[in-house]
């Protein structure tokens, strides 16, 4: 239920309000995706795969567009969360890819996810290996047992919510001209 004051207005959403606490509330979500994802793969030990790690970069910039607008005037916050909230969007789009290469939908459209084209000597070979095996794009990894959602779709979900909860915020507090 929503919280409505005397006059019958939400007082947690007021046009004209400052964009510092839900600019913060933006960073901080972007920065715990982030985070979920680099500690599964240093503690969980999973390895991401190519569209993971490019999954990753828009989060980067929105903390960077989320950071900024904590220091800046209400109306170029506001402009910078809606640039946040068009990054994270992005970022859904680059999910929505992903899922569709796990699901065999289509084929991945980076080349480090196609399977490697092997030419030269066995030492060339060798030496052209990386250090630790890069995971196939198309082999999704299902971070709940028994729950059918990889974390590419996981992704597409908070990714969809963050970005739509932003776009939420700006338009309920936009100022409306008479």
């Amino acid at each position: 239920m929503t919280p409505v004051s005397t006059d019958g207005s939400n007082p947690i959403v007021r046009p004209g309000a400052t964009a510092r606490r839900p600019a913060l509330l933006a960073t901080l979500a972007a920065a715990a995706a982030l985070a979920v994802a680099v500690t599964s793969e240093r503690a969980g030990g999973l390895v991401p795969c190519a569209l993971c790690l490019l999954e990753r970069w828009p989060y980067r910039i929105a903390i960077v567009l989320g950071l900024a607008a904590l220091a800046l005037r209400p109306r170029a916050a506001r402009l910078l969360l809606a640039l946040f909230a068009v990054v994270i969007l992005a970022d859904a789009a680059i999910a929505v890819v992903h899922v569709g290469v796990e699901w065999h939908a289509w084929p991945s459209p980076l080349p480090e996810c196609a399977a490697p084209r092997l030419h030269g000597s066995i030492a060339q070979r060798l030496a052209e290996m990386p250090a630790r095996p890069s995971k196939p794009c198309d082999e999704p990894t299902y971070p709940l047992p028994g729950v059918p959602v990889s974390f590419a779709g996981l992704n597409l979900l908070y990714a969809l919510a963050l970005g739509g909860g932003v776009l939420t915020y700006l338009w309920q507090t936009r100022r409306t001209r008479a």
